[in-house]
């Protein structure tokens, strides 16, 4: 039985799953176009431009939070699976497991590293493709 999930959690996943399908985009596309035909109804008023200025500001603002918890729940996730991938992989340096900790300088040392690896595995392939 999985572990129990915070209501916000079940919330924020089933908003995202909801969000993220393409009748949810064209619906969205429906209210704007409505939005619009009914400019003429409402003469452009200011009623009518503050209407759809509040809702989509409104939704934008909590649809905000949603995506960045779903966003750090799947970065979270993530990071414990390739963690477990490198702890269980007999050649990999263990120092990379909370490499998300480093600092900026720390990080780019160790890009400039695995680039010049990738450099020499390069050189390495062509030089078999030549043989």
């Amino acid at each position: 039985m999985p572990p129990k999930t915070s209501w916000f959690t079940r919330f924020a996943q089933l908003a995202a799953h909801i969000t993220g399908r393409p009748r949810c985009f064209f619906l969205a596309v429906s209210v704007i176009v409505l939005w619009a035909l009914a400019g003429p109804l409402f003469d452009y008023s200011d009623t009518w431009q503050l209407v759809i200025n509040t809702s989509t500001t409104i939704v934008t603002f909590l649809m905000v939070f949603v995506i960045q918890n779903t966003q750090n729940r799947d970065t979270a996730a993530m990071h414990i699976k390739i963690d477990e991938l490198i702890r269980v992989t007999e050649k990999a340096r263990n120092v990379l497991l909370d490499l998300e900790e480093l600092d900026e300088n720390k990080l780019e040392a160790m890009r400039r590293d695995y680039e010049r690896l990738a450099e020499e595995g390069r050189a390495r392939a062509e030089a078999v493709e030549l043989t």
